[in-house]
């Protein structure tokens, strides 16, 4: 399915949860931002040689939102993803997950998040080899201590979510780069988490793969998760919500939804 028609299909019931009136502080709660980056600077070396991979960068992304990130190459695109995973510690600002100060937190604090609640989906896929889908899946689980059988069952629950259910027992070196990304999608998404990050997620992969996987992460998104893509690809930034340029980085432009598709009409 491409991305005008999975929109289309997915408009009717968008509309209807915007329209619903909030009724209770749950509702209202649930509409907070799972992710907000606030002044965030990141500087390497010092003096004339201090190089700015991101200069007071300010973003939220709320349940249910896509947010593509968009740039040349050295604008800062990984290290916002970075800073938004825990992976790097901001030189100035604050990381917010979901409530919590990533500066509060210690390497086992943060590490803990980022296994439950947080979900990073490499170009590269970083599968481990001499596990199985289902046992590259379930990894994150196991080292947060779950039961072994709802660690299988969420892990095979992920991994059907991606059209592998007849995969779970086969090595990533027996299967096709499509389905080695819909693993590392699944082991994302596994145990509901609320934050995914995409590095390039279909660089390596053909045109109508890696489609697949977008609609795959959209799906995800907008069963309740928040999202960031990074991507150099305008037809994959147009499954977004929101697409925010970089450069040198800053943030030199925003687009929202209604915006988008005219904005990047010439990229295409």
């Amino acid at each position: 399915m491409k991305r005008a028609e999975y929109r289309a299909a997915r408009s009717g019931e968008r509309a209807a949860r915007h329209q619903a009136p909030e009724t209770d502080d749950r509702q209202r709660d649930a509409r907070d931002p799972v992710l907000q980056l606030i002044g965030v600077s990141q500087h390497y070396g010092h003096g004339a040689s201090s190089v700015s991979a991101l200069a007071g960068v300010d973003l939220s992304v709320h349940p249910g939102e896509l947010v593509a990130v968009m740039g040349p190459s050295g604008s800062g695109k990984s290290t916002l993803l970075a800073m938004a995973g825990g992976l790097a510690t901001p030189t100035a600002g604050e990381v917010v997950v979901e409530g919590t100060y990533l500066s509060s937190l210690d390497p086992n604090g943060i590490a803990r998040l980022r296994r439950r609640s947080l979900g990073y989906v490499f170009q590269d896929f970083n599968l481990i080899p001499t596990l199985t889908a289902i046992e590259n899946v379930s990894l994150p689980l196991e080292l947060d201590g779950l039961p072994r059988r709802a660690i299988r069952r969420a892990a095979q629950d992920a991994l059907t979510g991606v059209g592998l259910a007849e995969r779970l027992e086969v090595y990533p070196d027996d299967l096709s780069g499509g389905q080695q990304q819909r693993v590392a999608i699944a082991r994302a998404i596994v145990g509901a988490r609320r934050l995914i990050l995409a590095d390039e997620p279909t660089g390596a992969l053909d045109s109508e793969t890696g489609e697949v996987v977008m609609q795959v992460i959209r799906q995800r998104v907008d069963a309740g998760a928040a999202g960031i893509l990074v991507t150099h690809e305008p037809r994959h930034a147009s499954w977004a919500d929101r697409i925010l340029f970089l450069r040198d980085g800053r943030v030199i432009d925003e687009s929202a939804r209604e915006n988008a598709d005219a904005l990047l009409s010439g990229a295409r």
